[in-house]
This record gives C-alpha cells, structure tokens and sequence, in this order.
C-alpha cells in the first residue's frame, strides 16, 4: 500500500460564500415552504382582497409576482376547496420538507464543486488608485497603418468585469480580439480608501477619461465605447463629454427610465437609499451583501429555484460547469462607494433623475439627446433586472439609435450558448458598417 504522506495532495477546494446574501434566501425558503400550511388561509384571503377591491392597489396594478399567485390560486381553488383540511395540511408540510431538501442539496453541491476560474488575467495598460485598464489585445496590428477598431468596454460598478471573460466558451473579450475589434476593459475592483469619496462624476469626468486617453495612445482604428448594464450610463456621460473623440456607443441592456416598469420595486429602493445614510455615512460605502439583497427583492424566489435546479444537474456536466462559473460570478460582486449609492439609489431609483433629464456630470445633464454619435441600444427582451421599458426610453430620447432585441435575459445576452450569434456578431457588424 502507498505511504498516504506520498500521495500527491488534492487542490484545494474553492472556498463559497454563496448564494449570497445566504442568511436571506435560506429564511425565505424557511418561511415560505416551513409555514405554508399556516400561511394559506391567509394568503388567500389577502389576495383575493386585493382582486376583488382594485382601488386599493397600487397605480401599476398588481405585480408580476402578485398575478402568478392570483393565477395560481385560482387553478388550485376547486381542489383545495374539496380537500380534507387535516390531509391538505399534511401534504403542504411534506412538500415544503421536501422543496427545502432541495435547495439544501443544490447548494452543497454547488459549494462543493471542483471548478476553479482558470482564465489568466489580462495585462494592465494603464491604473490609478482601485481603477485598472486590461488589454485584451493579442492580434493587435502595430504601427500607424493599424486600422482595427478600438473598443474601451464599460462594466457595471457592481460587478466583477470577467463575466464578459467568464471562460473560454464564453468571453465577449477574447471573441472580439479574435474578430478584428483590439479590446481594453474597465476592472474597476471595490472602492479604496479614495474611491469611497467618490461620485459618478468622479468615475466618470475622471477615471474613464483616463482609460479614454490611454486607449487613444495606442495605435488603431476608430474608438468605440462599449457600455454593460450601469456601465452604459457610465459610457453614455463620457461619449457626451468626448464625442469628438469617438466613433460610436454601444448600450447593453442599459437603464434609463427607472419607472418605466416595476414601479414599486423603484420606489421601494429610493426609500431604502434614504433610510440608508446612517450606514453610508460610517462605513463611506454600500456593502455588497446589501446589494445583492436589493437585486434578489426584483425575483425573491428565482435563487431558490436555480439552485433547487442545479442539484439535479450532473455534476460533472458542462452545465453544472458554466452554473457554478457564473454564480461565482456573481457572488464576487463590488460594493458601491457611499456618493455613487446616493445617486444611484436616490436619484436614479426613486427621483428617475435620468429619465426626467436631473442627472448631471460635472454639472452638466446627460442628456441623450445632445449625442452626435451613432448609437446602438441592445436590449434583451427577457430582462428582469433591466426591464425593456426602461431601456426603450434611451432609444427614444438618442439621435442616431439602431435597436436591437435579442431573445435574451439580462446575463444571458452576454454568456449564454447564443450570445455570440444574437449579440456579439451583430455588434461589430454594426461598428463595420458605422466607420
């Protein structure tokens, strides 16, 4: 028998926090499938209130969520009626038992899981402070006759930039350099000891300006900005500071008109801003764990689901693969400096400062309308988190807008197994066709 001290030692396993904010989902499934049984009388009844006295609804009617339940009431209502309510209660408890099992198995699973992100980061052009600029070029063409198209790519604030370099089967990055687009991404990183001070306009008439005049020193063609999510706010105030300067932008499920749909939910986060400032004003920042609370509030049951789903899955499937790539994805997520939270939640979410042409930089509106530059918006048509209404207004108030609406969510568009037909290719199609 081999000496167990000769034997090789195994990799270390990744160390998971996730699904964060853990401590939140895990009540919720509590109280959701733990106290179903006791739960139903009462649900029914405030619902069916709710159906039957329509003023005391909200101005936008009832929620997505609320007209799942009602739907979902009324097919079950003959049966449960008919039901013997000692049997009823019996089978709720069960299934609740039984549903909880499952998330708990899906997310042992998932903790336990061998991958590991292997993906080595690209070189660093250009920083300051917790702000890099990576250089995802490696077909670069050299000298004064290179004509590649240059794209300075925008993350969210929120979000880790490496979802758009997720893996090799999935990487916007590397699928640009090696179709003729010379690729630089913002790796904006959590918010240092400065950057806590820091407001939009600091991000943007700042740090972007800088990767901006460090994407110019480099030989290429004409520059594009390239905006994800909150990124393509960020990238739409910078193209109306230095449109000269540019050959385009492109919008990726960017948010404009916050109350365009979900109203509620827009409201609900501006109140929260508010009540927040005691904890803005100690720590300088939001922390993520908060964050991810407020973007799970958008579709309170959809963690539960994916993870009661994935213990299912083969583990050593290419599907259980790229689930567990992106949720370490998106459980490695960056808190918001204190002055950007304010904006954002308060401005942008409760007072929809964009849309009502109140949200300055550098003291001056962004103001869509003022963009001398083609524009194209792309908008996914399945996205929850970005609703389309919310990103159709930006089309509306640009100039030269193409839009473009693939059959996507909000993450989707840019990872899942059709991205690179519905979005990547026709976005440098579009770039070809505008210099």
């Amino acid at each position: 028998m081999a000496d167990p001290e000769s034997q090789p030692n195994p990799p270390p396993r990744p160390h998971r926090l996730g699904p964060r904010p853990l401590p939140q989902h895990l009540g919720l499934a509590a109280a959701t499938w733990s106290n179903s049984a006791a739960a139903l009388p009462a649900l029914s009844s405030a619902l069916a209130n709710s159906l039957n006295n329509p003023q005391n609804q909200s101005p936008a009617g009832p929620s997505p969520n609320q007209q799942h339940l009602l739907k979902s009431l009324a097919d079950l209502g003959p049966r449960i009626s008919q039901a013997e309510p000692a049997a009823l209660m019996a089978a709720l408890q069960v299934e609740g038992r039984r549903r909880f099992g499952q998330l708990l198995t899906g997310i042992e699973a998932y903790r336990k899981h061998p991958y590991q992100r292997d993906l080595p980061p690209a070189p660093v052009l250009w920083d300051q402070g917790t702000t890099k600029l990576r250089d995802y070029r490696t077909q670069a063409e050299s000298g004064k006759k290179a004509t590649r198209p240059r794209a300075l790519v925008i993350p969210s604030l929120v979000n880790r930039y490496y979802v758009l370099d997720l893996d090799r089967e999935a990487s916007f990055l590397r699928w640009l350099d090696a179709n003729g687009v010379d690729p630089f991404v913002v790796d904006w990183d959590g918010p240092g000891y400065l950057e806590r001070g820091f407001s939009l306009t600091d991000y943007i008439a700042g740090r972007l300006e800088g990767a901006l005049d460090a994407v110019k020193r480099e030989p290429g063609g004409p520059i594009f900005l390239i905006g994800y999510c909150m990124g393509g706010n960020l990238a739409l105030g910078l193209a109306l500071r230095r449109q000269a300067e540019l050959a385009g932008l492109v919008c990726l499920a960017t948010p404009w008109d916050f109350h365009a749909e979900n109203l509620g939910h827009a409201e609900m986060m501006g109140q929260i801003g508010r009540q927040l400032e005691p904890v803005l004003q100690t720590l300088c920042e939001l922390p993520v764990d908060m964050l991810q609370a407020f973007f799970s509030g958008l579709d309170p049951f959809q963690v539960l689901k994916k993870f009661q789903y994935f213990g299912t899955l083969d583990q050593h499937s290419d599907s259980a693969r790229r689930f567990v790539a992106l949720e370490d994805w998106l459980n490695d997520g960056i808190s918001l400096a204190a002055p950007v939270a304010r904006e954002c939640l308060t401005g942008w979410y409760g007072e929809n400062s964009p849309q009502n042409l109140q949200w300055q930089v550098a003291e001056e509106i962004v103001d869509p309308a003022k963009l001398a530059r083609p524009v194209l918006n792309i908008i996914p048509s399945a996205d929850r988190i970005v609703p389309p209404g919310s990103s159709r207004a930006l089309t509306r108030r640009l100039r030269q807008v193409e839009e473009l609406v693939p059959s996507a969510g909000h993450i989707g568009m840019m990872v899942g197994r059709s991205a690179a037909r519905d979005v990547w290719q026709p976005l440098v199609s579009w770039m070809r066709k505008t210099v």
